[in-house]
């Protein structure tokens, strides 16, 4: 029994241990259970009931719709010189989590990226993980940031306007922000047609934050916006912008302006401004700089008015050519106002008026035209209405109906209404163009990529404002300007006959009213006279040296046209060697307005070329047509023109034997 006992409490000492074991075991069991239930729980959660947001979450982590910026349009000139155009650069920016020292890192960027280093310092503080350091930087900044080897810095393509022509045509062209909308000029009038459309492609994105397309690039064409080709031509801007710029220097002003327009068409070939700014650096211009002052900025034209007046009077009758009018030696008494001319003149027929530029004897003309009339002639001249370059603010100028008898004299010679000088250059064009106002475009074609033309602009006539033989007879009034006994001498060309008209205008004072001592200095020509192919005006603001138009702009308005009459293979007026270029001096007949004085080919007869002899023909690649020409005509062969600009090929070849007389055709390129 004892023995029993001692086995019974031996079995219970042996099995505790193991009943201790399963309930651990049982406890673990159930904790795990637990556990699992737990997780089983928080699993059916996750992925049943939060299962589309955090899908969500997880695609905010590496999936993205990378937004690839369109590419703005480009814009070329009349030939296809591209003035703008877009680039790709880089921009850099950085994950400000992953560089060790924050303010060491922004003054090392600062450095070389031309920045304030506190400005980027507390950027860089207050991004968490993306802050843009600088964007469109240029090539030697990308370099320098790039040697640096800091953590956390990345770089992303963005495009950028550039415009190669530097200043050329900068005032047209306007410019765009760093954000690639357009601020000035055509850049923000074609905003639309020329910004495109941003796409939004599928990409991944690494721990870093770094960007990769999924599908690869986009076609670029796909989101490129349209191309706007323009009426300027890159040469004759060009001249135009010298030959401005060395006036403005002269003459010590504080600006200067130019348009010049082909008068059958109404197209604008140039059109600039001084002083001048680069658009690649917009930073570094003013505001008076940026401003578009040919188009947008409204001046009493002065003088140059005149031409309208005597039209008018001439077209309704009121007065005759031969016509003459007592000058009064140089003083007019109206009411209690005094007309002065620059020199006493007696008696003077509108042609000497013209020629002299007599304000007595242009208030006479008005007041023989009247005031209804006046002002009718000038309206339908242009005057009070928006030329429609389709650049943004462009002036409209004013036209005050002359209610006094002062306000009439003064308006005879331009003063007490304003303008803008695409307006008057406009109105002399609608006088070269035998009475046919054309109206002045600047864009002549925007196309999308797809070759889709959006917006054509072809010659478009406004009215006729007078007669063509009224039109031709004040254009050869205007060739006496130029003569010894005018204004504006200094304008004669060689080998062209120049008509043209001087302005010289004061200025408002806007602050204590009434005019100030501050002149505007102009000068409008027609070349050649005999029909015209281009009109140039120059005006000089504020000149110092000298005040009258003559003197200021006339000098400017011979540069351009000797270069852009040139380069354009206009034939000379008059004879230029042995041999004489026969031109249409003397035509009564304009040429149509449908129908440009431009044709494709141009035929050059010689006068009295002898026959008989035989010539070597001369190498002529490269010369300009004029110079060519005048060769030619010196060995008494025949120039045939076909295009305009340099020579590019010639038939017979160079060194062929020809008979004296024999043709030679010339085929001609800008380019």
């Amino acid at each position: 029994m004892r023995t029993q006992t001692h086995l019974r409490a031996a079995q219970v000492s042996v099995d505790a241990p193991g009943r201790w074991v399963r309930l651990r075991v049982a406890m673990l069991g159930a904790v795990l259970l637990c556990l699992l239930g737990v997780v089983l729980v928080r699993a059916v959660k996750l992925q049943v009931f939060e299962r589309e947001r955090l899908e969500g979450l997880a695609r905010d982590q590496y999936v993205r719709h990378i937004e690839v910026p369109a590419r703005r349009g480009d814009i070329f000139d009349r030939r296809g010189v591209p003035l703008a155009q877009s680039v790709d650069v880089d921009s850099v920016w950085v994950d400000p989590s992953l560089l060790t020292d924050v303010p060491r890192a922004a003054r090392a960027l600062a450095k070389r990226l031309s920045l304030d280093s506190g400005e980027l310092e507390a950027r860089l503080m207050r991004g968490k993980r993306f802050a843009w350091v600088k964007r469109q930087l240029k090539p030697r900044e990308g370099d320098a940031v790039r040697a640096l080897g800091l953590p956390g810095v990345g770089y992303t393509k963005e495009p950028r306007r550039f415009y190669p022509q530097r200043e050329l045509a900068a005032h047209v062209l306007g410019m765009v922000g760093t954000d690639g909308h357009g601020l000035e000029g055509l850049e923000r009038a074609f905003e639309d047609e020329l910004s495109g459309e941003s796409a939004q492609v599928p990409g991944l994105r690494d721990a870093r934050g770094r960007k990769a397309l999924v599908e690869g690039a986009a076609d670029p064409e796909d989101h490129t916006g349209a191309s706007v080709t323009l009426t300027l031509d890159r040469h004759i801007q060009y001249v135009a912008e010298k030959a401005l710029a060395k006036a403005v220097h002269d003459a010590r002003a504080v600006a200067g302006m130019v348009v010049v327009m082909d008068p059958a068409t109404g197209e604008v070939l140039a059109l600039a401004n001084h002083p001048r700014f680069n658009p690649n650096l917009p930073g570094s211009a003013t505001l008076a700089q940026m401003r578009n002052r040919a188009a947008l900025d409204l001046y009493e034209p002065g003088s140059t008015m005149k031409p309208f007046v005597v039209a008018a009077a001439l077209e309704a009758g009121a007065v005759g050519p031969d016509q003459t009018f007592d000058c009064e030696q140089g003083a007019l008494r109206i009411g209690s106002h005094t007309i002065n001319d620059s020199h006493a003149y007696g008696l003077l027929t509108p042609e000497g008026i013209l020629r002299v530029s007599s304000n007595i004897g242009m208030t006479k003309v008005a007041q023989r035209l009247g005031r209804e009339r006046l002002v009718a002639a000038f309206q339908s001249f242009g005057f009070g209405e928006r030329s429609g370059l389709l650049l943004p603010g462009e002036g409209k100028g004013s036209l005050p109906f002359p209610r006094a008898d002062v306000a009439l004299a003064t308006q005879s010679f331009g003063q007490g209404l304003t303008a803008t000088v695409v307006q008057v250059t406009a109105a002399y064009a609608a006088l070269a163009n035998g009475g046919q106002l054309m109206r002045p475009f600047l864009v002549s074609r925007v196309v999308d990529p797809d070759g889709v033309v959006l917006l054509e602009n072809k010659p478009t006539k406004v009215r006729q404002v007078v007669s063509q033989g009224t039109a031709r007879r004040v254009v050869r009034m205007l060739e006496s300007v130029v003569s010894k006994g005018g204004t504006a001498p200094r304008a004669a060309m060689p080998g062209y006959r120049v008509a043209g008209k001087t302005g010289t205008a004061q200025k408002v004072d806007t602050v204590a009213g009434g005019y100030s001592d501050k002149r505007i200095a102009s000068f409008v020509g027609m070349v050649p006279a005999e029909a015209p192919r281009l009109v140039v005006h120059v005006v000089v603001d504020e000149p110092k040296t000298d005040v009258y138009g003559g003197l200021v702009a006339a000098p400017a308005v011979r540069e351009i046209a000797e270069a852009s009459l040139a380069y354009m293979g206009v034939p000379p007026s008059q004879a230029v060697s042995r041999g004489q270029v026969v031109a249409e001096v003397g035509r009564e007949e304009p040429p149509p307005a449908a129908e440009p004085p431009r044709p494709a080919v141009v035929e050059v007869s010689v006068a009295g070329s002898p026959g008989g002899g035989a010539v070597r023909i001369p190498d002529l690649q490269g010369q300009v047509g004029r110079e060519a020409v005048a060769r030619l005509v010196g060995m008494e062969l025949t120039p045939r023109l076909v295009g305009s600009g340099r020579v590019v090929t010639q038939r017979p070849a160079a060194g062929s034997v020809v008979e004296k007389g024999a043709l030679v055709t010339l085929e001609l390129a800008s380019r």
